[in-house]
């Protein structure tokens, strides 16, 4: 059982007097930002308005745009900042509260390194990540935090980046031993050759892996389970399991979940919206932030720790 975090106990103590500290330095930074917004239409506006008077055809577009971005970019540095530092203190003081620790920026971790290897992410060329929560639930190791992964597209001038996952990789220690690689994922992902059905065999990180023989056929339209032993993989993905991903996947308005077996842990990757976005500019949201922080955290830890309980 994960001990909630007391939202009451949080705001009359550090981390109340830490947000009342931050009200001026968020206010400072809206008026930073709002002069910068002015300096840059002062700037901008007579450049740009020259610049259409140019013969640069099409290219005076692309200038406009850029330069129009690029000063967006830095009138609202001041406020990002303040939101960040803002964040960054009511996450590691909900962290602090549940015996864990917490960073906002960090590298990417065995589970996200483990879950690249047995092909659980789309294809990119860029990640970047965020909001790093380790320690202990439950007596068990545990890691979560945001990934943001990107793939170059098109040519020439419509060359850019798209987003192809966002969301949390989730890793946590399992109280069983099992020896076998089980990967859990949505139904359809790897087809056969030709693309007439779905693969009967995958190898991953090495390991051929089985599609299993379901005792439950009914969650074969929704899941498929590939396994290098068919026996566990029944064992471990079991209708209550089944109801406990999809409860995940509806708690945070996610899709695409994919659930890994292996040495004795579980890694689970999710497609979400952005999440612990705690920080903001206005004061007088900081409980309702708060609150909000502490309920999307306790839901995926207390889901997460279901996932890793036996059927009942």
């Amino acid at each position: 059982m994960i001990e909630r975090p007391n939202v009451d106990a949080l705001m009359a103590g550090e981390l109340g007097r830490f947000l009342q500290g931050q009200v001026q330095v968020r206010e400072a930074a809206k008026a930073k930002t709002n002069k910068r917004y002015f300096v840059s239409a002062l700037v901008l506006l007579p450049l740009l308005s020259f610049l259409w008077f140019t013969p640069l055809g099409d290219f005076r577009l692309f200038l406009t745009v850029a330069a129009g971005m690029g000063a967006l970019w830095w009138s609202r540095i001041p406020a990002m900042r303040a939101k960040k530092e803002t964040k960054s203190g009511i996450n590691a003081a909900i962290a602090e509260a549940l015996g864990l620790e917490y960073a906002h920026d960090c590298d990417g971790s065995h589970g996200f390194e483990r879950a690249k290897s047995h092909k659980m992410f789309p294809n990119h060329q860029r990640s970047n990540f965020e909001d790093l929560w380790s320690g202990e639930i439950t007596g068990l190791p545990f890691t979560l935090h945001e990934a943001h992964l990107q793939e170059r597209r098109g040519s020439g001038k419509n060359r850019r980046w798209v987003t192809v996952f966002r969301g949390p990789v989730i890793t946590i220690g399992f109280k069983r031993t099992f020896h076998a690689t089980t990967l859990l994922e949505r139904s359809g992902r790897h087809r056969k050759f030709l693309f007439f059905g779905e693969a009967d065999q995958i190898t991953l990180d090495g390991v051929v892996l089985d599609k299993a023989d379901m005792v439950h056929p009914d969650f074969e339209d929704t899941f498929t389970v590939f396994t290098s032993d068919q026996t566990e993989a029944r064992y471990l993905v079991h209708p209550v399991y089944i109801e406990r991903l999809i409860a995940l996947e509806q708690a945070f308005q996610g899709q695409g979940i994919k659930t890994l077996f292996k040495d004795r842990e579980l890694t689970i990757v999710l497609t979400t919206e952005n999440m612990f976005e705690s920080g903001s500019l206005n004061h007088q949201r900081d409980r309702e932030m708060v609150e909000m922080s502490v309920a999307q955290f306790m839901a995926m830890a207390e889901l997460c720790a279901a996932l890793n309980e036996p059927e009942r």
